[in-house]
């Protein structure tokens, strides 16, 4: 999301300027694409659409535009639309597992806020356990101007080289296997398509020839597809979420040609916008894109038992798909959208807008 802070359109000089549909669109596939595998569960996901490092690379895009203000400010900016959200979702996540026995030691203070990922108990593991992306991010945040000085003191070899931590941690040394060694490997793993997104706003992309590009890409989404499908026997699966090295490469290679053909070639789904029922729910996906990320996992827990009860009406029964993992995919965004309707209110509140059932 990270899972996660987006803009509003604005008017300047009496022209409105509005958001840019290609990159709300791919934030949106991404979230789709989210919840699917947290359906399905494919595997092959990941390789048919990388979307946490699609949304790292938007993100990192913001952040480099947003930086063209006082680091301060906009830090505290972020934290302001990521945490009230957060909190809100986090009193009911809390609540539930602390009356089914739950007892919280002095690492709820990641509750509060998520430097490491917050604590829990198997109970919720499901609705929890996504909590990484906040904290990745939330991590690429306080370190955004940092990143983006070294960045642009050598944009193209700094990009290249931000690959090597990940190669670190798989050839040469583990990190700890704690919280800091999570965090770190996730940095790692996703910290490519952050500084895509820097490249992207400073024109870097643009100015760089297609050959190199579409070369270096197709050679790091081999080598990510290579490792994660050689590699079966020690991983269980070749799905990209449990492999960082092939994660960080494949996401590598895979969004670097979606951001380089939108900056070379200038691609930005304006005619999206006359279809007014498609580009509202594209709207509406990335003004409420956090609340999405934190409410779909217990949408899809909360579906399983909502379906248990349609197997007691006869008509449902005879008539519905009750057992079919699209039916649940179905029901799953029916309370992913009440969700948005009853909770999505908190982004706009975090944002300093004027309550809204939808934006």
């Amino acid at each position: 999301m990270g899972a996660h802070s987006r803009t509003s359109t604005v008017a300047v000089a009496g022209v409105a300027q509005v958001r840019d549909r290609y990159f709300d669109t791919l934030r949106a596939l991404a979230l789709v694409r989210v919840v699917a595998y947290h359906t399905f569960g494919w595997p092959w996901a990941a390789m048919a659409f990388p979307s946490m490092g699609v949304m790292f690379a938007l993100a990192g895009t913001l952040m480099a535009k947003s930086l063209e203000r006082p680091a301060p400010q906009v830090i505290r900016g972020r934290l302001r639309r990521l945490l009230p959200p957060f909190w809100f979702w986090g009193v009911f996540v809390v609540t539930a597992m602390l009356v089914h026995g739950w007892m919280p030691g002095r690492q709820i203070v990641f509750w509060v806020v998520p430097l490491g990922d917050p604590p829990g108990n198997a109970w919720g593991e499901q609705a929890w356990e996504i909590l990484w992306y906040l904290r990745t991010y939330l991590w690429f945040v306080l370190l955004s101007p940092l990143l983006l000085r070294i960045f642009r003191l050598a944009p193209v070899p700094v990009l290249l080289l931000s690959l090597v931590p990940v190669l670190v941690f798989q050839y040469v040394r583990q990190p700890p296997d704690d919280r800091l060694g999570t965090a770190l490997l996730d940095l790692a793993t996703y910290l490519f398509c952050w500084l895509l997104g820097f490249a992207h706003r400073d024109g870097v992309l643009a100015r760089l020839r297609p050959g190199p590009v579409v070369v270096l890409s197709l050679a790091a989404l081999a080598f990510g597809g290579w490792y994660a499908l050689a590699h079966q026997a020690a991983y269980g699966t070749y799905d990209l979420d449990d492999i960082p090295l092939a994660q960080a490469f494949w996401s590598a290679g895979f969004v670097t040609l979606l951001m380089w053909t939108k900056a070379r070639l200038g691609v930005d789904l304006a005619g999206l916008t006359r279809y007014r029922r498609l580009n509202r729910l594209v709207t509406v996906f990335n003004a409420r894109a956090v609340t999405i990320y934190l409410w779909h996992e217990l949408a899809l827990v909360l579906a399983v038992p909502l379906i248990d009860r349609f197997w007691e009406v006869p008509a449902f029964e005879t008539y519905l798909p009750l057992d079919s993992q699209w039916f649940l995919f179905g029901v799953g965004w029916v309370l992913i959208a009440v969700s948005v309707l009853a909770c999505g209110w908190v982004e706009d509140v975090a944002a300093r807008k004027r309550p809204k059932l939808l934006p």
